[in-house]
């Protein structure tokens, strides 16, 4: 496929470009249908929600606030009033506005101003929901109510039709993300070409993916955080995708190998991983299903969708730039060296092989600074309570904010999340009357009933987020309602955000021990080991809570947030656990396949578990680094993007993922499995027998043509060192086949150490040259099984063989 792709590349282009303006012209004609479902079955808020719905149906429309405070005399001054009023006269007659329900009007207004006569609010009733109503109508309305400010007396407004005005412009943070990888991106290739691809691939994968879930969005319910979710996950998992593969193929025209073959090889290599990593995050993904919240159901079509079409961009559409591309996919020093000196032979950078030869020579201490630090991050968790985040965690500076604090000054702290205690039956006036004796209610208004469902709006005395609040909700269930023998139900968007987290918390542990034990079976059959997926089942564990911890001390602790320009802290949004556990355990998954299938290759090679751990180590730890780097620049990129729950999702996965492959994949992971030895790799033989065989990285060069009798391949391995015994670097070993044909060539590690890919037993040719201690050729003889040779080179000796 990667050739016939590489070949009609043209055509290949040509089909997603028309793909993806055609995807694009008809979701702009279709416009958005996103809904936000907060379906919870068997709880009491829907109960209450379900009866009202019956009994007014026609409360459509979101509802908006004007608040206003005078710095002194009072609201109902002429010289006020006189302001005001006009203001929301002129407002009811502007497109989109329902009714203005206003604090002069008669003696039902009066409620609305406060007891010291300072601070009054008037409601705005739409015609539409908020995402429905276009942003120009919802900024008149903005405009003209802060029109009648003036010295002291300040105007604000409140509720989800303004807070969407004030959001950054759409795609900002999408912008801001790429950029920062683009930056990233040429620091690691140095080519201007080679930065685009990756870059390209993930703005075709994230543009489709955006375009058919908007779309999708009128044939099901999907939310509005979706789309923001799935650009995040497309984009960092689209531009790391490709940056592997990428990699690859560089690396294989370095050594010398024509640019069509090295991007078949490339893309049959790592592409195949980049197909089984894409899979463990969209089963990861689907594992959000098995909680049964149908508000989830619409992330996990959005963000999988996103991850599929970012893989099959990274499979179809790449090989066809990299043929556009050809040798250009190489920087232009890189091209001058490469026609100069030819080929080079593969090597790790010094930096990753020294570190890799440290982590084996200090497993235990490595390990322990590893644990530590990621236990000492993972102790706020602890404190994680979940529930939902309102406008009164929006940044000070914000309108909706200071509308938000007028209100609760004025009013009391749970004025912003009333609770609707709905009836159906019973003696409601001795319901009422418990709930007015009830501590912690400031408030309790009876509304007209209609047929036969009677709505109590009880104000709590503190806010929506405290957890008193969510105890005065027990305590209304548990004791009020039933001591007035009232068949009665609370509701209200405080009562089903408390749900909402209950049940969330009560199911997490269900979907936790799912995409463990999914992740587990792929690692099991990839890398046929019990070890191996065990480790990374408990590691995944190590960065969530770590991860978490991040978040709860940022987010529900206030660290850091004033810095962040995030506002005001408060609980954990209860579907964040959910959806960040999905993300990260794909993520982390992709990390675990691309480290430990160049381990796996090795150890299949040497059965030499050491060197397989410090090989693999060392020869893919840069990479995994540079796409780690990219994530996380684009994952806090999100922290731009407005909307709370995306920034909380943002800054959670950037701190994830730092961990997971700066001290995870980079460190406790390798030291482990050096401190485990060969048990890494022991399978049962009859589990072995039973697994189906997949071959997540098959070896990178075809095998070459035998040089003696026919038989199985095997390796020449051993160390390269001085005649003092010191390891000699980055000297060049060679194997050629008695007619001089090149079969394998590799670079010596930090310690001296190298390995050589053998077809079959038969008779070869091993040179190693080194630019500081000259060279030396001898012939080896192998048969079956793995040969040692070690070879020792004097300074400025040079031995050749004729």
């Amino acid at each position: 496929m990667a050739r016939w792709c590489y070949r009609h590349r043209l055509v290949v282009l040509l089909v997603w470009v028309g793909a993806l303006l055609g995807l694009g012209f008809s979701a702009s004609a279709a416009g958005t249908n996103y809904a936000n479902v907060f379906s919870l079955p068997d709880t009491d808020s829907k109960s209450a929600y379900d009866l009202m719905e019956k009994a007014f149906p026609n409360t459509s429309g979101d509802t908006d606030t004007v608040v206003w405070k005078v710095d002194s005399g009072s609201v109902t001054d002429k010289a006020v009033q006189g302001r005001v009023q006009p203001a929301l006269d002129k407002i009811a007659k502007l497109p989109g506005v329902g009714a203005v329900t206003s604090p002069y009007a008669g003696a039902r207004g009066s409620a609305q101003i406060s007891k010291d006569g300072r601070i009054a609010y008037a409601q705005l009733t739409f015609t539409k929901r908020a995402n429905e109503i276009p942003k120009e109508q919802v900024q008149k309305v903005l405009d003209t109510a802060q029109a009648a400010e003036r010295s002291g007396l300040q105007v604000e407004l409140g509720g989800q039709a303004i807070q969407r005005v004030q959001e950054p412009p759409q795609g900002l943070s999408e912008m801001v993300g790429i950029i920062a990888a683009a930056v990233v991106l040429f620091l690691a290739f140095g080519s201007f070409f080679a930065m685009t691809l990756p870059i390209a691939i993930a703005v075709f994968g994230v543009g489709m993916g955006l375009f058919s879930t908007q779309l999708l969005s009128h044939t099901t319910d999907i939310p509005d955080i979706a789309p923001l979710l799935a650009s995040l996950i497309g984009l960092g998992v689209g531009i790391d995708y490709a940056l592997f593969i990428v990699t690859r193929h560089r690396r294989g025209i370095l050594r010398g190998m024509d640019p069509e073959e090295s991007a078949v090889t490339a893309l049959n290599t790592s592409g195949r991983a980049v197909l089984f990593a894409g899979g463990t995050v969209c089963i990861a993904l689907a594992g959000m299903l098995v909680t049964r919240l149908r508000f989830l159901d619409g992330v996990v079509i959005g963000t999988s969708l996103t991850v599929v079409l970012s893989v099959l961009a990274a499979t179809t559409l790449l090989p066809a730039l990299l043929g556009f591309l050809g040798p250009r996919v190489l920087s232009r020093r890189q091209r001058r060296r490469l026609a100069a000196e030819g080929p080079e032979p593969e090597k790790a950078s010094g930096l990753a092989a020294r570190w890799s030869a440290n982590v084996q020579k200090r497993p235990r201490r490595i390990a322990a600074i590893a644990v530590v630090v990621m236990a000492v991050l993972a102790i706020p968790v602890l404190s994680l309570r979940l529930g939902a985040t309102d406008q009164g965690n929006d940044d000070a500076s914000t309108t909706t904010r200071k509308a938000y604090d007028l209100l609760a000054e004025g009013f009391g702290p749970g004025f912003n999340g009333p609770l609707q205690v709905v009836s159906v039956g019973g003696d409601t006036a001795k319901l009422v009357q418990g709930l007015q004796s009830t501590p912690g209610v400031a408030q309790v208004a009876e509304l007209p009933p209609s047929q036969g469902v009677t709505v109590i709006q009880v104000v709590p005395t503190t806010s929506p987020q405290s957890k008193e609040t969510d105890d005065l909700i027990d305590t209304l269930r548990d004791k009020v309602i039933p001591q007035a023998g009232a068949e009665a139900h609370v509701g209200g968007v405080t009562a089903v955000s408390k749900d909402f987290a209950s049940v969330t918390g009560d199911r997490l542990p269900l979907f936790i021990a799912t995409i463990i034990a999914l992740g587990f079976l792929l690692l099991l059959v990839a890398f046929r080991s019990l070890v191996v997926p065990l480790t990374a089942a408990l590691m995944n564990l190590i960065a969530a809570a770590a991860s978490f911890g991040v978040l709860v001390a940022v987010f529900q602790w206030g660290w850091g947030l004033d810095l962040l320009g995030l506002g005001k802290e408060g609980p954990i949004n209860a579907f964040l656990p959910v959806i960040m556990l999905s993300l990260l355990f794909g993520l982390s998954m992709d990390y675990q396949v691309f480290l430990v299938s160049r381990m796996h290759e090795e150890w299949v090679h040497t059965k030499d578990n050491a060197r397989a751990v410090r090989v693999g180590l060392a020869e893919t730890s840069r990479v995994i680094n540079s796409a780690a780097l990219i994530m996380v620049c684009v994952f806090l990129a999100f922290v731009l993007s407005g909307d709370s729950g995306a920034a909380m999702a943002g800054v959670g996965l950037a701190a994830a993922v730092a961990l997971d492959a700066f001290i995870l994949r980079t460190a406790l992971v390798p030291a482990a499995m050096h401190l485990l030895g060969n048990s890494n790799w022991w399978l049962p033989a009859w589990l072995d027998k039973r697994l189906p065989h997949l071959a997540v990285e098959p070896g990178e060069d075809a095998a070459p043509e035998p040089a003696g009798p026919t038989g199985p391949a095997t390796v020449i391995h051993g160390f390269v060192r001085t005649a003092d015994g010191d390891p000699v670097e980055e000297a060049s070993v060679t194997l050629m086949s008695k007619g001089g044909r090149q079969l394998d060539r590799v670079t010596s590690l930090a310690d001296g150490s190298y390995i050589l890919s053998v077809p079959a037993p038969g008779a070869y040719l091993l040179s190693v040259t080194s630019s500081s201690h000259g060279s030396k050729a001898r012939h080896v003889t192998v048969a079956e099984g793995p040969v040692v040779y070690d070879v020792e080179l004097a300074e400025g000796e040079v031995d050749a063989v004729n």
